[in-house]
């Protein structure tokens, strides 16, 4: 069986993008344009197989020089890494328990030196850590600066198991399973919102607080956030508003896994634990529609690129896919193996085909690859070499002209 496998549809755009698996491997998938089509490809696998490196958080920072990937471990590492190559900048070790998410700040501050990163990070236990990392041309190891009033306790109970950051990266949401939906504002580090449960229902039923995915719906605007939830709800919260959610829109009967906004801050893209990919208009909370294919496995990471209208998503099926915003069609499909946890596009990927040898070539050196056949020809035809086959051939027949001789002698 191939290591790895791919669904061809027509009209894949170029695209760039890594995939994070549970046994630690980081796998690069490249579409590039040309007349060989725009088929994903792997062309980079980073790392070795080890379940104690699962990758559980991703984060990217894509900029034109020295693109950062920030990657957190099963066992508590983290890793920063470079987008382009792979090579390790810096490692840090996460404190508090089991990472839960990260962020890797893409606006440079001024009080930070240009060799220096920030990091937002979460356990699971709710230790959130605002850190300044120093980053290295090496591949060996980084020393990390943390400053003890950056570390802060987002809740006092339950499990951490979702968080995002704002466009402009001034606040950071943080919810889980039986912890509500808060808001802190990064520069002061204070909460400034907390999202209340919903009332019970017509059966008199209490829905536990169990939030899933959460991200901002508009990245220039902090007020709107909408999450999934255990409870196959997806749901709109206007902190200008109320505490309570504003819209709630119930799909199917699988908890809801990846939720992501689109950028015309109106439309969510989310992924279910049954493998349901579908789309919502949050100013009226319709439906508009599912993707076109039936994923076999759990959809946990669900990635928009800024230029074109296609979404990635991954998952426990192994396969990383491109979909169609526009049909809602299957524009391609790579079989990666493991099962997936997450993804991102590199947004600086162009495309283009390397240019060949004999585009590059110089016309000296057309005209003497001239030269060699014009001297080719002038030497004439050269013998063909017989085969062994028309040796065989010709030796039987020569034998048996021998022996009618040697008769017509007798």
């Amino acid at each position: 069986m191939p290591r790895s496998s791919t669904v061809e549809c027509g009209g894949c755009p170029p695209f760039r993008a890594l995939s994070f698996d549970v046994l630690g491997l980081i796998k690069v998938i490249e579409a590039r344009g040309g007349q060989q089509g725009n088929t994903p490809k792997i062309v980079e696998r980073w790392g070795e197989p080890d379940a104690s490196r699962c990758i559980v958080a991703v984060s990217i920072n894509d900029r034109q020089n020295n693109p950062l990937v920030a990657v957190g471990r099963k066992n508590g590492e983290i890793e920063l890494l470079s987008a382009t190559n792979g090579d390790r900048r810096a490692a840090v070790i996460a404190e508090g328990g089991a990472i839960a998410s990260m962020h890797l700040f893409k606006k440079e501050q001024s009080e930070l030196s240009s060799r220096s990163c920030t990091l937002l990070t979460c356990t699971i236990n709710g230790k959130a850590m605002l850190r300044s990392i120093e980053i290295t041309n090496s591949s060996s190891d980084s020393n990390s600066t943390d400053d003890p009033s950056t570390t802060w306790n987002v809740c006092s109970a339950g499990t951490i198991l979702c968080s995002s950051v704002d466009g402009n990266e001034k606040y950071a949401l943080f919810g889980g399973k039986g912890v509500e939906l808060n808001m802190w504002d990064l520069e002061k580090r204070d909460k400034n919102w907390s999202a209340k449960s919903p009332p019970k229902n017509n059966l008199d039923i209490f829905t536990p607080t169990w939030f899933t995915s959460a991200a901002f719906l508009d990245k220039d605007d902090h007020r709107k956030v909408v999450v999934g939830t255990n409870s196959h709800q997806v749901r709109l919260y206007d902190i200008s508003a109320q505490r309570r959610p504003v819209i709630s829109v119930d799909f199917r009967e699988s908890p809801i896994k990846a939720v992501i906004g689109d950028l015309d801050g109106n439309t969510i893209y989310f992924g279910t634990g049954s493998g349901d990919l579908a789309s919502v208009d949050m100013r009226t909370g319709k439906i508009l529609g599912c993707f076109v294919g039936k994923c076999s496995g759990s959809i946990r990471s669900i990635v928009r690129h800024p230029e074109f209208p296609v979404i990635a998503s991954c998952g426990l099926d192994g396969y990383l896919r491109v979909w169609d915003l526009k049909s809602r069609d299957l524009l391609s499909a790579v079989f990666l193996k493991q099962q997936l946890t997450n993804v991102v596009l590199d947004t600086n990927f162009s495309g283009e085909e390397p240019t060949s040898a004999a585009a590059n070539s110089s016309p000296n050196d057309a005209n003497a690859v001239m030269e060699n056949q014009d001297e080719e020809d002038t030497l004439g035809p050269v013998k063909r070499k017989k085969s062994s086959k028309d040796n065989k051939q010709s030796k039987k027949h020569r034998k048996s002209k021998k022996k009618l001789e040697e008769e017509d002698d007798d």
